[in-house]
């Protein structure tokens, strides 16, 4: 089977799985992305393997749980020596670059202490989650009363600064900032201002700014084979969308809320502490999603529009039939579901994306424009990556922990496709932690979902389970029904098997441990002979001289 040319990853940040037209939403438009899934195939199972920025993402990068590669939430680094996109694609011969955000932490401690200068190549990569970072931008440029959050001025900065947007902080003051009625700058973390158009016109807002850089690359690219990842900043907070965008939905436009007064009667004592924060508190407010959600979905077709002038820019150029298309998202957004906002715990509208895949080879025709139910993790893409490009991603099983989605693409059932689905959350950097009482290495959550049920395991608590075909929108915690304790242990054991995994032993394959190179005993090591009969009369050999 003929190899792709290039693949184009396409991320959107906190883009929820039915936010969609083809998903289902009965307002929001989405032509480009609806056409997008007409011509690969939509996987409407595809769980993150944390619903949180930082963690999500560096399971994508890595192919591996989050208690696998250890970043299990925002700002903890990713350590040096695990193995990213980058390392397993640069050594094919593909450019393997980023334009837009990681939310990565460097390991610079490890870094330090190997002596790895971060100014250098490997430096970088080590630093960019193993990509060459063309644009790397996270999106997060807020300033406060102790300076800036990100300290390195984004090159997004510089651009608005040539573009007449006057200051220091541009991000924060035109791009992210509204004009308030009395001419004041209104900062667009307060959500009352979602309403308002953004200070910035709409070409030089972020989506459009960084889908240039995308195209940029690929015009100096040229004839190289490439891994483009364009991870955009948006539909993430601070909500606030440029005209005419900021007006293309209203109150009329927004689904009503999925949630149940039952859920706030006696809840399991972590959902209580998230829907009891200063975010759960504001989004189950109606002022605060009437302001948020129609911001959120003009983001969100924003995106779709910029996608359109991408992928007719690769027809324009020749290369869109030997280009891979990926659409994710790294987790998604409550919006006021189970009074809750934000991401963080398990409900389908966290921890459920959007995945739309097209493969341009002949062998994806029979999918095209279906969709798959297979439960789907988001691990996967790091070995269906490997595997378009021509390599063998069983070779890297000791440390890739997804599975090539390529079989699913080509209308072949996998062999022994899994069972469940795994899902993980740090909570120990949250203040739910500190407010039940919980020690960091202790706070952790496992969710475990088998398609129909979802099991979430939290230590020092009773457990939680969802059944999703009686109960589709979670509103019943069965955690303590008497009537589910044989299901409860079932995803149990299952959730305990999976713990009980090899995902330490990185620096050796399983095709080296069964078929050794070298035998020892060929090298004088003869262990648990008594006589020397017992072994053939070779082994007791020594090597013939050469001279």
């Amino acid at each position: 089977m003929k190899p792709v040319r290039n693949v184009l990853f396409i991320m959107c940040d906190q883009l929820r799985f039915d936010y969609l037209g083809c998903a289902g939403h009965p307002t929001i438009r989405t032509p480009v992305i609806d056409a997008l899934a007409k011509r690969g195939l939509r996987f409407t199972n595809a769980y993150v393997q944390s619903p949180v920025c930082g963690a999500s993402r560096m399971s994508f990068y890595t192919g591996r749980y989050t208690s696998s590669h250890g970043a299990t939430w925002n700002g903890v680094p990713l350590r040096v020596g695990e193995w990213t996109m980058g390392d397993y694609l640069r050594p094919m011969g593909v450019e393997t670059v980023l334009v837009g955000k990681t939310h990565m932490r460097a390991d610079k401690e490890g870094m330090e202490r190997l002596g790895i200068d971060p100014d250098s190549i490997i430096g970088v990569r080590v630093s960019e989650c193993g990509f060459d970072p063309f644009d790397r931008d996270d999106g997060l440029h807020g300033v406060g009363p102790d300076g800036r959050y990100e300290p390195r001025r984004p090159l997004y900065e510089e651009y608005l600064n040539e573009k007449g947007y006057p200051g220091e902080y541009p991000w924060q003051d035109y791009a992210n900032g509204v004009e308030l009625p009395g001419g004041e700058v209104g900062n667009g973390f307060a959500m009352r201002h979602a309403p308002l158009p953004a200070r910035v016109r709409e070409e030089d807002s972020e989506t459009p700014y960084m889908t240039r850089r995308a195209m940029q690359f690929i015009d100096e690219a040229g004839a190289k084979a490439w891994c483009l990842h364009l991870s955009f900043i948006k539909p993430h907070w601070p909500y606030i969308a440029p005209a005419p965008y900021h007006a293309m939905y209203s109150k009329a436009d927004i689904v009503p809320a999925i949630r149940s007064e039952g859920e706030r009667q006696n809840p399991h004592p972590l959902f209580r502490a998230f829907m009891e924060n200063r975010i759960g508190a504001s989004f189950r407010t109606d002022a605060v999603r009437e302001a948020v959600i129609p911001a959120y979905m003009g983001l969100i077709s924003q995106v779709d529009t910029e996608l359109g002038k991408l992928f007719a820019f690769l027809e324009a150029k020749g290369i869109a039939q030997e280009t891979m298309i990926v659409f994710t998202s790294d987790h998604g957004d409550y919006l006021g579901d189970h009074w809750l906002g934000e991401k963080d715990l398990f409900h389908e509208p966290s921890v459920k994306v959007p995945l739309i895949i097209v493969d341009p080879r002949q062998e994806a025709d029979k999918t095209r424009g279906s969709v798959c139910d297979a439960l789907v993790e988001t691990i996967d893409l790091a070995p269906t990556f490997i595997d378009a490009f021509g390599g063998d991603p069983g070779k890297q099983s000791h440390r890739l922990e997804g599975r090539s989605l390529i079989p699913l693409l080509h209308g072949n059932s996998a062999e022994e496709w899994r069972r469940y689905a795994i899902s993980e959350y740090d909570y120990a950097h949250d203040g739910a932690a500190a407010q039940l009482g919980v020690e960091p290495r202790e706070a952790q959550l496992f969710m475990i979902t088998d398609g129909r049920f979802k099991y979430i395991h939290a230590p020092g608590f009773r457990p939680m389970l969802y059944d999703m075909l009686e109960d589709p929108h979670e509103y019943r915690d069965l955690g303590d029904d008497p009537d589910h304790a044989q299901t409860r242990a079932r995803l149990h054991d299952a959730l305990a098997e999976w713990a009980l995994r090899q995902s330490q032993r990185v620096t050796k394959s399983e095709e080296a441990i069964k078929f050794p190179k070298g035998s020892s005993e060929r090298r004088g090591i003869l262990i648990g002979v008594y006589d020397e009969s017992e072994v053939p009369a070779e082994l007791w050999e020594r090597p013939k001289s050469s001279g």
